[in-house]
């Protein structure tokens, strides 16, 4: 293997904005794009993308918000409701009723508006750290790191951490990612993961960012 320029990650961030701009965008930014914004709206449509791709969640969270936007209007359909307007995403029979207590809980406990506060997140079942720290980065503009399959990944295929679990990338990358990336890391390394930086054969010969990479644990690429 040729020898590797230090990785900076300034330079890396510079290059990974150049090079996803031809693909879309992971669904949770390109649904802020589109208007929705709000906390609720994110975490809604964060549950729907679990297990299920982007060009699928996508139009299926807006198909869901278009018809409930708020906790108080989620009340009005029934979960058999929501489960028929979610049933385009992975595992919609649970995550319809989870959706449902959801929106039940924040009226109960705080009215209609679901605060930016990321145990408040990760209390309600089905929300885990990943689309807490999604929701908390898009909707409220907290530094919060989203780490995925693609995030962990990347980052430890980089050499930039080595971890086993995102669990254990996302406490890495806290500790030496830069705060001005933390939102924007998996807003880049999810197209880039997607299309460039792939799990099997990754396309480290026409990647920008190959003089950097130790492409740890890569056997064969084109």
């Amino acid at each position: 293997m040729d020898q590797k320029q230090p990785f900076e990650i300034d330079q890396a961030i510079e290059l990974l904005r150049d090079a996803v701009r031809p693909f879309p965008k992971a669904a949770m930014f390109a649904l802020a794009e589109l208007g929705y914004t709000s906390p609720f709206e994110q975490l809604i449509a964060c549950i729907i993308s679990i297990r299920t791709r982007d060009e699928t969640s996508l139009p299926v969270a807006i198909k869901l918000l278009d018809r409930a936007r708020t906790p108080v209007a989620m009340l009005r359909l029934t979960t058999e409701e929501i489960e028929d307007l979610i049933r385009d995403s992975t595992f919609h029979e649970t995550k319809a009723p989870q959706i449902w207590a959801i929106a039940r809980q924040i009226v109960d406990t705080y009215g209609d508006e679901l605060p930016c506060d990321f145990d408040t997140l990760v209390s309600f079942a089905g929300v885990g750290p990943k689309c807490a720290n999604l929701t908390l980065g898009i909707a409220c503009k907290q530094p919060s790191i989203s780490v995925d399959i693609h995030v962990h990944r990347v980052t430890n295929r980089w050499g930039y951490v080595q971890t086993r679990t995102p669990e254990k990338t996302l406490k890495a990358l806290e500790a030496k990612l830069p705060q001005r990336y933390w939102i924007e890391i998996n807003e880049r390394l999810v197209p880039f993961g997607k299309h460039i930086c792939t799990g099997e054969l990754p396309r480290c010969s026409t990647c920008p960012l190959l003089a950097m990479c130790q492409q740890v644990g890569v056997q064969s690429h084109r």
